[in-house]
């Protein structure tokens, strides 16, 4: 793209501003190389980098990028065996710690799993040089000086420099503060050509022999170094030779553990450039509210709001630029001072930035172009040396711009035609904006003859446009009107300055009617646009309104959603005490049929699952209440964590278990008594383990309550056949267990032992016991088997 549009539409300026963002010295030489890209790709890479400062800007406020000089220079010498002086490997090492931080910044991104569109790539191009920062750190401060502990030698050296200091001062101390003080000038001790004397008066300069090295501008003073120190200060001046050798020889040593690794430092210097230049866009289009621009590349731009980028932020008035798709040519007529040339810079300078990966200065979803060429005819470039007019400059200018425009380019013209006869410089403007118009450019231009106010009617893919001009307030608006032509408001002016009315008339009587029917029609258009603007704003504050109300609606109809759920859950916990109350004088009805079972015995026609589907009956009854609402019972749900062996307790059937196993996803098989069955999760609650103490109390408490029951503590089992005896057995275990007793004894006698033994298989199956051993030997012995059942 041609140099001279830069400086036309003040591009230089747009970069100056960039580089106020940037941190290194070859991000700001980044900066400065940067130009319009007319690769489409190239521009959406360029615009990718600037989205990924801004994200980065939005999520960890910026890339933490320190002030860095440019190492080229350094690395440079390198390369052909020169040694670095403490400064420059300072800043080598600085690229290299700041490498090492940058490292670690963006591994915030990669931990959370961010991605960039450059950024990844980029800071993976970093290579980090942990032995070489070491050792620079360890030698070199970062204003260049070299460290004490730098070497031993070194260290040596500068130990014995500040104690030969010490014993020179100590020297002269004695000198000023002794009988020889007032030969003294002033009692101070200074330096003169790096050795230490002191101030003598001239009458008294052989008080102290020595060497003099200076004397005062007045010639009074002699600075003299007393024959007392001379031998000091040698030994002192040689003890900084060997420290300057020593020094050489370190940044000697460094320089060559450096020179290994200069490709390595030129890719991190030049990463951690594009990275401040990357954090520089975006610093900037933070500033400016910008926003990234789409792509067209058809070249038709649609710009909402657009915003010129080198005025005040707070007083920039937007305008909504559109060229290309409905229309190729915009001419813009108006008053001078309207704003008609800041339209043409806004357009060209939003191009070049967008071009240039710079996100721009207007609202979201704003469109660009690809233009190969940007072209500009603005303000008076006339010149006194060259003798040339005004006129004759914009000519001379715009020849060379017909002769370089194609199809691919965008032209921008300020006050066409102008500087010569009017009616000639109107047919002028006509058959240059013509032929723009064959060759397929794009246009923007401004002008003053009316007659292209009715050329933009005419042509086709031509469109007018004004400046709004306020005649009430005599000043512009500086809002862009697309479709309405300028219109001369010299008359109006006038008249509201008080210009005699007969003059205005008469005025008005030179302008040929068709010049006054087009000023009417401008004026008619004008106010239907007013009229058009004041109906879209209270259309807006409707639509507005009407959102508020939807907003309202649906919140009363969230409030009267919530009060209904609330009255059918009070309606659940009411209808459930009920239930309850009814279930708890069932439970002694259930355990009066239960005793009735047990006194009949085996004959007896209500069986145990009978009970258990009543008990169900009553706990269906039971309505379940929202958990979405019930926070205490969705939490206590959530701590449910069943394993097989775990006691739990069945809510339906009311009764105590113990898990077997895990059926599909929610289901488990619960062991109650002889029975196993298999429940829903949902349906079990964990019975938590008692301490020892409260389990042997309960315990307790339990045999002292079963005295009361009809339901012995031992059953006698002689006399009966087998079968009947291990069925008995069998069912008197549940109804033990059901009465809670801890313990029970089962006589079975001796005899044969069969019995006894097919007790003993029963009771080793069965789940609820936790063992069995015969009774002592004054209690029946191997007769009476006692029973003791899970806690």
């Amino acid at each position: 793209m041609n140099n001279k549009i830069s400086k036309t539409l003040e591009f230089e300026k747009i970069k100056q501003q960039l580089q106020n963002f940037a941190a290194t010295d070859q991000g700001k030489d980044q900066i400065q190389a940067l130009r319009p890209e007319t690769d489409p790709e190239k521009v959406v890479a360029l615009q990718n980098e600037t989205e990924d400062g801004r994200k980065v800007l939005r999520l960890k406020g910026g890339i933490p990028m320190p002030r860095l000089k440019s190492i080229r220079s350094h690395l440079k010498r390198l390369e052909i065996g020169g040694t670095l002086n403490g400064k420059e490997i300072a800043e080598i090492g600085r690229v290299l710690s700041t490498t090492r931080e940058i490292i670690q910044f963006f591994q915030w991104f990669e931990d959370n799993e961010i991605s960039f569109f450059v950024l990844d790539e980029l800071v993976a191009r970093l290579v980090v040089l942990p032995e070489i920062t070491r050792r620079i750190q360890a030698t070199v401060y970062e204003d260049g000086t070299i460290q004490n502990d730098a070497s031993p030698a070194l260290k040596g050296i500068r130990t014995g420099i500040k104690q030969g200091e010490q014993n020179i001062r100590t020297k002269l101390d004695d000198i000023i503060r002794g009988s020889k003080s007032a030969y003294l000038s002033d009692a101070i001790i200074t330096i003169r050509n790096d050795r230490f004397v002191i101030p003598v008066k001239i009458e008294y300069r052989n008080q102290f022999g020595g060497i003099v090295h200076d004397q005062s501008s007045t010639g009074q003073t002699l600075y003299i170094e007393p024959q007392a120190i001379l031998d000091l200060n040698n030994h002192l001046r040689q003890l900084a030779a060997q420290e300057k050798a020593e020094i050489e020889r370190i940044l000697y040593e460094l320089s060559m553990e450096i020179e290994p690794f200069t490709q390595e430092l030129y890719g991190n210097s030049e990463v951690l450039a594009t990275l401040d230049f990357i954090n520089a866009k975006a610093r900037y289009a933070d500033s400016l509210k910008a926003t990234r621009p789409i792509i067209s590349k058809e070249n038709h731009i649609a710009i909402w709001k657009a915003r010129h980028p080198l005025i005040d932020q707070n007083d920039v008035v937007a305008n909504d630029l559109i060229l290309g798709e409905a229309y190729q040519a915009i001419v813009i007529t108006g008053p001078n001072t309207g704003g008609k040339t800041i339209m043409l810079k806004t357009l060209g300078i939003i191009q070049m930035m967008g071009q240039s990966g710079l996100q721009i200065p207007a609202d979201e979803d704003s469109q660009i172009g690809i233009f190969t060429e940007i072209f500009a005819d603005i303000g008076d470039e006339q010149s006194i040396e060259q003798s040339l007019s005004t006129f004759s400059s914009h000519m001379t200018n715009i020849v060379s711009i017909l002769n370089q425009i194609d199809d691919k380019s965008l032209v921008l013209l300020d006050e066409l035609g102008s500087g010569t006869d009017p009616q000639e410089g109107a047919s002028l403007a006509i058959s240059i904006l013509d032929y723009i118009g064959g060759i397929g450019s794009y246009v923007m231009a401004t002008t003053h003859y009316p007659e292209l106010k009715a050329y933009g009617y005419n042509r086709s893919g031509t469109i007018n446009a004004s400046m709004e001009f306020n005649g009430e307030t005599l000043a512009p608006t500086y809002r862009l009107q697309i479709g309405v032509p300028g219109r001369s408001n010299a008359f109006d002016i006038s008249k509201r300055l008080g210009l005699n009315p007969s003059i205005i008339d008469q005025a008005r009587s030179f302008i040929d009617v068709d010049s006054q029917n087009l000023n009417e029609m401008i004026a008619d258009l004008e106010q239907k646009r007013r009229v058009t603007e004041k109906e879209s704003l209270q259309l807006q504050a409707q639509l507005e309104e009407s959102d508020k109300l939807l907003a309202d609606l649906k919140r009363a109809n969230e409030k009267l959603e919530t009060n209904k759920e609330k009255v059918i859950e009070d309606a659940k916990k009411e209808a459930n005490k009920l239930v309850d109350t009814a279930k708890e004088e069932a439970e002694f009805l259930l355990q009066e049929i239960r005793e009735m079972q047990l006194n009949m015995g085996t004959s007896g026609s209500i069986k145990e699952h009978e009970l258990i589907d009543l008990r169900k009956q009553f706990n269906d009854l039971r309505q379940e209440e929202s958990l979405v609402k019930n926070k205490v019972l969705r939490k206590e749900k959530e701590k449910k964590m069943f394993k097989p062996g775990d006691e739990v307790m069945t809510e339906t059937y009311g009764q105590r278990g113990t898990l077997v196993e895990k059926k599909g996803n929610a289901e488990w098989v619960v062991q109650m008594g002889i029975m196993k069955m298999k429940l829903p999760e949902s349906d079990l609650r964990l019975i938590k383990e008692e301490p020892q103490q409260q389990r042997r109390q309960r315990q307790i408490a339990t045999v002292k309550s079963a005295s009361s029951s009809h339901v012995a503590t031992q059953l006698d089992l002689r006399g009966q056949r087998y079968e009947e005896a291990l069925a008995e057995v069998d069912q008197y275990l549940d109804a033990a267990l059901l009465a809670g007793y801890p313990q029970v004894t089962i006589v079975h006698g001796k005899g044969t032992g069969a019995l006894r033994k097919g007790v003993g298989d029963l009771l080793k199956r069965h789940p609820q016991v936790l063992s069995y051993e015969y009774a002592a030997v004054n209690a029946g012995g191997n007769g009476a088997t006692i029973v003791t059942f899970r806690g």
